[in-house]
């Protein structure tokens, strides 16, 4: 996982915590991955607006 181990997952989410507190931790981790979702559709399915 980009060459992390899970100590240094584990501190990022233990910062991540600090930062944000934990009633915003899941409206993060949705608003994320909606984004990735989004990137990789536009990926998977290139538009051909662009092409102009």
């Amino acid at each position: 996982m980009f060459g992390l181990g899970w100590p240094e997952v584990a501190i990022i989410g233990l910062v991540g915590v600090l930062i944000f507190g934990p009633k915003k931790i899941p409206e993060i981790g949705k608003s994320l991955g909606k984004t990735l979702r989004g990137f990789k559709e536009e990926l998977n399915n290139p538009s051909t607006d662009d092409e102009e």
